[in-house]
């Protein structure tokens, strides 16, 4: 299989892991520099950047099921077949996000007050709304193409187009926010267009790249006859994987509410901590989504065996990886606090919660790597059942009992968060291993051209 020959888990890997790293770095570059500008413009933002990443989540089940789609189809040999459903997820993601847009931008300030957002902040959170919500449908495209051309093995493009974008979006900051050379301050306002603007220029890369890589083989056709078998194969893989994101969110707010309840302190000591632990399970999101598309390639290939021993060699990898760093940083823990704060009581709370973390990340890098493993393989649905039923029955239910109601408070909700990651990556492994999976591709036997022995 030619596809396979040319991919590797490492060089799919780190362009990823650069990629991932730029955007937790530079996710909140916006709130960064406005804060030098208005404590009221970083609330505006914050806020509206909330109402947003719910929206992504909602057009990004498009991109996960084309992913996986296109890397199967690719790993067949079914180029043509990998190139319509590239076009018909673009076309789709296209007129869903263009109608999310539509609303964000009409009621932007309706969304506004649903978030009881004070008066003295609405103009400039609307200002943001409007320029950046209204134009929503271009991270819509940016988001499916990356996720394409990744599939296609080119995680490099998606990563390099990333910097440019993360460049440009500080330059402009520093022009809007800071005015040098006698240049208007332009403020929220000025944010929201160069967000705006840094992301249709990464969009206009990724777009020629995308047909460069392609190979001629995108039949534009599909952009607007589309076939009931890809519509139906996108929603089934990706209308459950956004599901299961968007019970996560709420399950991560349920928790904010129940930390809440325990004062600014533990707020406070919550994000520092988790700060820290995305750092933490990088590598392990990294080497998930690599082993993603290597399974795929092998899935559409019919290399079922390769595909299984894959996806045990790169958890016993995360595993390894995370819970190393997960040392690393507990024995660096006052340290890591003190570049944030030099409050006793979050030094001494944070210190134990890193040490919890030693524990936690292993089975964090279960579900990173196995989750992304059966999703893959076309099974989606088991995954995302386990998920939302321990997320909510074991996660939240422990961090209530044992951090409010046993008074534990961090120490509590962090038992929570490992009892969940430890029992949803068990039973995936063992789904894994059941090799139930193996009947859930979506590229049929007889869809498959000639095949040969394997000597690879």
């Amino acid at each position: 299989m030619t596809q396979n020959k040319k991919l590797t888990l490492f060089a799919l890997t780190w362009p990823i892991f650069i990629e991932v790293l730029l955007h937790m770095l530079m996710g909140n570059a916006d709130t960064l520099m406005l804060s030098q500008y208005s404590d009221n413009a970083v609330a505006a933002v914050g806020v509206s950047n909330q109402i947003l990443s719910v929206v992504i989540v909602m057009f990004g089940f498009v991109a996960t099921g084309a992913a996986i789609l296109v890397a199967q189809n690719l790993g067949a040999e079914k180029n043509q077949e990998a190139g319509s459903i590239s076009v018909t997820s673009l076309s789709v993601n296209l007129w869903f996000s263009i109608l999310l847009s539509f609303g964000l931008f009409l009621f932007s300030e309706q969304i506004l007050n649903i978030m009881d957002l004070p008066a003295s902040l609405m103009g400039e959170a609307v200002a943001y709304m409007n320029i950046v919500g209204g134009l929503i449908f271009v991270q819509a495209m940016l988001m499916t193409i990356g996720a394409i051309l990744r599939s296609y093995g080119h995680t490099k493009d998606t990563m390099y187009v990333t910097i440019g974008m993360n460049v440009l979006n500080v330059i402009g900051n520093y022009f809007v926010i800071f005015g040098p050379f006698g240049i208007p301050v332009f403020g929220v306002q000025g944010v929201g267009n160069v967000t705006a603007i840094s992301r249709a220029l990464g969009f206009i890369v990724l777009f020629v790249l995308l047909i460069r890589r392609a190979s001629g083989n995108l039949p534009w056709r599909a952009f607007y006859h589309y076939e009931k078998a890809h519509i139906k194969h996108l929603l089934n893989i990706g209308i459950p994987s956004a599901g299961e994101q968007l019970s996560y969110n709420a399950s991560q707010m349920a928790i904010t509410y129940f930390v809440a309840q325990l004062g600014a302190t533990a707020i406070t000591t919550k994000v520092y901590a988790q700060n820290l632990m995305m750092f933490i399970f990088l590598c392990s999101i990294a080497i998930g989504q690599g082993t993603q598309i290597l399974i795929g390639h092998h899935i559409g290939a019919k290399e079922t065996e390769k595909a299984y021993h894959q996806c045990i060699r790169s958890l016993k990898l995360a595993i390894v990886i995370s819970l190393s760093v997960a040392v690393v940083f507990y024995f660096s823990s006052d340290m890591l606090f003190g570049l944030f704060t030099d409050d006793p009581a979050i030094l001494t709370t944070g210190g134990i919660l890193l040490l919890m973390t030693i524990l936690l990340e292993p089975g964090r890098a279960f579900n990173l790597v196995v989750i992304n493993s059966l999703r893959a393989a076309g099974d989606v649905r088991f995954p995302v059942i386990i998920g939302i039923l321990s997320m909510w029955g074991i996660q939240v239910t422990i961090a209530w009992i044992f951090g409010l109601h046993f008074t534990y408070g961090l120490l509590g909700i962090w038992l929570g968060f490992i009892v969940d990651e430890w029992l949803r990556g068990l039973l995936m492994l063992q789904r894994w291993k059941s090799r139930i999976w193996t009947h859930k591709s979506f590229i049929k036997d007889k869809e498959k051209p000639h095949s040969q022995p394997n000597t690879s």
